[in-house]
């Protein structure tokens, strides 16, 4: 059984939570709190195994309360929030601290749609309760140094996919990369209001530029696209230029934006001159993908399970012989760097 621990100042959603949580069989709700003082009592008494958090509550915000614990007692948390401008800031901080997910907070709407929000709710949880959970550092990352006057191929481009704590690997592979770095793709899992603001917060942090992929937009030395959420990314040739491309079709994988539609386009745009890398995340979305562009001459890698929060994705791969190697994240960026640079 997955013992869950609810923290919200709401009895009404604290009410609705426990019983989405309780329809199913292998998770037991041992106990909900309206405050982090309240919940940290709690968590001593019960143990649990999942904590359910909202960010705004009395006495202290989620955020604080999370810091504190991802330092003193690291444990797997998801975030209620709320899926908008206003709350993804917040959001994707939680997952900077460690957070291993979000969900919506319940809306009228959501209660129309009991069962596919309990269903939604029930599977973060038990992800949740798998996560290799790491504690809150502060980061010092900064562009690789040694890399940073390298020649790169002319033509060569980076693709990233990932989902489950892939906005934090993502993080510290972009934040890595030096000014005149070979563009970037990125396809991560993510909500529509939540890809602007990732992109936003990348472009902040990191030195390379990052921003939101839109239709048209030609790849770019010392540029990163991320998806946006609900819309396929793809890449293709033409003009002798690399363009995305976005739409909405079916769903991939479950997914839109899915991992194996941005691959899959880059084995016909351009193949031998692609670098990618498949990292943390539950399924198995990209994994056909990176065997499609290995298979056409693209130099494939995946990330390895320890530093992986859910080894979904990059198994997977693995599994299917798709990747040339499995790389710590640690050195998934200087990896990638390295087979981009030109040969004296």
């Amino acid at each position: 059984m997955i013992k869950v621990l609810i923290i919200d100042d709401s009895p009404l959603i604290r009410g609705l939570l426990k019983e989405v949580l309780q329809q199913a069989d292998d998770i037991e709700v041992v106990g909900s709190a309206e405050d982090p003082y309240q919940a940290r009592e709690m968590i001593k008494r019960f143990n649990p195994d999942v904590l359910t958090l909202d960010v705004e509550m009395p006495k202290m915000d989620g955020i604080s309360f999370l810091k504190n614990l991802m330092r003193l007692r690291p444990m797997p948390v998801v975030m209620i929030s709320t899926l908008t401008q206003k709350g993804s800031p917040i959001t994707l901080e939680a997952l900077e601290i460690g957070a291993v997910d979000f969900i919506a907070k319940p809306t009228q709407n959501v209660v129309e749609h009991i069962h596919h929000y309990a269903s939604a709710v029930q599977q973060k949880v038990r992800i949740a309760a798998k996560a290799r959970v790491r504690g809150f550092r502060e980061q010092s990352l900064k562009p690789l140094v040694e890399l940073s006057r390298a020649v790169f191929h002319s033509n060569k481009v980076l693709a990233i996919g990932a989902s489950t704590g892939g906005t934090e690997a993502i993080k510290e592979i972009l934040i890595r990369l030096p000014e005149q770095c070979p563009p970037v793709v990125i396809t991560q899992h993510i909500p529509p209001v939540f890809s602007t603001s990732f992109a936003l917060r990348m472009d902040r942090t990191c030195t390379i530029h990052v921003k939101e992929a839109e239709h048209g937009d030609k790849l770019k030395v010392g540029w990163a696209f991320i998806a946006p959420g609900d819309q396929h990314l793809t890449v293709v040739k033409k003009n002798n230029g690399l363009y995305c491309q976005l739409d909405n079709g079916e769903l991939v994988n479950r997914h839109r934006p899915a991992v194996d539609v941005l691959f899959n386009s880059l084995t016909q745009a351009c193949p031998k001159h692609t670098v990618a890398a498949l990292l943390t995340g539950m399924g198995s979305d990209g994994a056909r993908g990176l065997l499609a562009l290995k298979q056409a001459g693209a130099y494939t890698l995946a990330q390895d399970e320890m530093s992986s929060v859910v080894w979904g994705m990059p198994k997977a791969a693995i599994e299917l012989q798709a990747a040339y190697e499995v790389v710590r994240l640690e050195q998934m960026a200087e990896q990638m760097l390295k087979q981009a640079i030109t040969p004296l």
